[in-house]
C-alpha cells in the first residue's frame, strides 16, 4: 500500500484520518503544519501528501508548491473547510489531484485518497 504524509494542524482530525487510512493498509505519517510537513517530505519517500490548506507557519498551498517542485512524482491531495481557500488552490490544478471539502465522512476521505493514489480527480469520475 501507500506511504502517506498527513499535514493537518487540527490534531484530532489528523489522527482520525491517519487511523482510517491505516485501516486501508496504508502507512501514515503526520505533521502539524506545512513547515513540519516539508521537513518530513525531505526525510523520506511518500506516495501521497494529504494536506489541509489553512494552517499556521506554512499553509497547504505553499507546501503543495514546494512539494511538487521537489517531488514531482508524488501525488498531492488538499483538504479545506473554506470555499475561498479552495479557490486559492486553482493555481495548483496541474500539481494536485483534488481538493476535498471539510467536513467529510470517513468513507469520503478514504475514497478521495484511493482516487488520488490512482491519479483520478473527482471531476474526472
Amino acid at each position: 500500500m501507500a506511504r502517506i504524509l498527513i499535514t493537518e494542524d487540527e490534531e484530532s482530525l489528523r489522527r482520525f484520518v491517519a487511523r482510517a487510512l491505516r485501516l486501508d493498509g496504508h502507512e501514515t505519517f503526520e505533521a502539524g503544519d506545512g513547515a513540519e510537513g516539508l521537513e518530513k517530505l525531505d526525510e523520506g519517500s511518500y506516495d501521497l501528501l494529504l494536506s489541509d490548506i489553512r494552517m499556521p507557519v506554512m499553509d497547504g498551498i505553499e507546501l503543495a508548491h514546494q512539494a511538487s517542485a521537489r517531488f514531482p512524482e508524488m501525488k498531492i491531495l488538499l483538504m479545506t473547510g473554506y470555499a475561498e481557500q479552495r479557490e486559492r488552490a486553482d493555481d495548483l490544478a496541474s500539481k494536485i489531484v483534488d481538493v476535498v471539502p471539510k467536513p467529510f465522512a470517513l468513507p469520503d476521505i478514504r475514497k478521495a485518497v484511493a482516487r488520488a493514489l490512482a491519479g483520478v480527480s473527482s471531476q474526472a469520475a
